[in-house]
């Protein structure tokens, strides 16, 4: 009964010297860019917020849990303008932040995570979706949240491929980006069976996007464009650069189906979702912002939450010990979307299912039934291990 009342008193006391010596604390920062990407629809127009306010849900999430686990984190954010160093402000962040969630362009990613390399600060990209940040140009301080060009692809093509849509009408646009977009989608093409019947470009000529005519020279040039085609199922549209895509559906010469940047969309999250327990997610994001969650707001909550969860089982503020956690095959992510989410060990890669939107309601989740894999069905999606030209260094 004493030995028994002297433990109680012991544990008592170390109890009350944690409490007394502060939480632990754990600085995550935020890097992105002022300013939002204009699009063709005007209900689409991305919020200043965007993507930082998802970290921020997360940062609140993070210390819900960790009241109980005396931890404590807090959001540094930083955005730059045009013209602006990234990697200054990157080094700025990482004086007093272990972790760096990044919203910035691939090269700008690469400059970052190779000046801080030595520092030991972990990045989180959650904005770029090239394939070559996980690939060719990979680097072993860079945990990639957002999904890759090749992800999306592939969790679009499945879909197609399962509703025997198979000949596939592939527009491009003329930007570099809609041309690494178009490449992934060859790729997936080949990979699941379908076939581009025929290629397009559509030349952006700088013109303006919005005049008194526009209505009426968009439906008379988007059938002309269209038109004698070969046979497709479908329409694929890769204009990331947002010059035409929105254009396309409802106008084509032929009445068929578009998807890819319109119509119907692979996305890592949609302001519809509703499956496991999204909606929970969802509610309280809308109750602090008043506007709808993005694939970006979703990104910089997973890459946060990601941090969080690592801390809570580690029980550790330094940085290289939650990422080793990270990448260690213990480590799994709740993100609403049917199963943990695990990293792909041979490029840092964030496995996770794609979600096919048609701006009102989510059609379809990929992996599709069928589409087997020896290790996860998930790695269905993107470059496998295989196929990986990525060496960490």
């Amino acid at each position: 009964m004493i030995r028994c009342l002297i433990g109680a008193i012991g544990l008592g006391v170390v109890a009350t010297q944690a409490l007394a010596a502060g939480p632990l604390e754990i600085g995550i920062g935020y890097l992105g860019h002022a300013g939002v990407k204009e699009t063709l629809s005007l209900v689409e127009q991305p919020a200043g917020n965007d993507g930082i306010a998802g970290a921020r849900l997360a940062i609140e999430d993070n210390n819900t849990t960790g009241k109980f686990l005396n931890q404590h984190f807090t959001l540094d954010e930083t955005r730059i303008k045009d013209g602006e160093e990234a990697v200054k402000a990157a080094t700025a962040l990482a004086e007093h932040d272990g972790f760096i969630i990044l919203d910035l362009a691939p090269d700008e990613v690469l400059k970052v995570a190779d000046a801080l390399r030595d520092r030991g600060t972990v990045l989180f990209n959650a904005g770029s979706t090239d394939d070559r940040l996980r690939e060719e140009d990979c680097r072993a301080n860079v945990v990639h949240v957002a999904p890759t060009r090749s992800m999306l692809a592939d969790g679009l093509g499945q879909y197609l491929v399962w509703k025997q849509w198979r000949r596939w009408l592939l527009v491009a646009g003329s930007h570099d980006n809609d041309k690494l977009y178009a490449d992934v989608l060859r790729r997936t093409a080949t990979r699941f069976g379908a076939k581009i019947v025929q290629e397009r470009t559509f030349e952006d000529t700088g013109g303006a996007r919005r005049t008194d005519s526009g209505v009426t020279l968009i439906q008379r040039q988007m059938p002309v464009f269209t038109q004698q085609a070969p046979a497709y199922d479908v329409l694929l549209a890769a204009d990331e650069s947002e010059v035409f895509a929105s254009y396309l559906p409802y106008r084509t010469w032929d009445p068929r189906p578009v998807a890819g940047s319109a119509g119907l969309m692979p996305t890592s999250w949609d302001g519809a979702h509703d499956q496991w327990g999204a909606i929970q997610i969802q509610n309280r994001f809308v109750k602090l912002n008043s506007r709808r969650m993005t694939a970006l707001d979703m990104q910089a909550w997973t890459a946060a939450r990601m941090i969080g969860e690592a801390v809570s089982r580690t029980n550790s503020g330094d940085a290289k010990a939650i990422f080793a956690f990270i990448k260690g095959k213990d480590f799994s992510v709740a993100a609403f979307k049917g199963q943990r989410l695990t990293l792909r060990d041979w490029n840092l890669q964030l496995r996770q299912p794609i979600l096919l939107s048609d701006g009102r309601m989510v059609v379809s989740v990929s992996p599709q039934e069928g589409f087997l894999h020896q290790v996860s069905e998930l790695d269905t999606l993107g470059v496998d291990r295989p196929e990986t030209k990525c060496k960490l260094q």
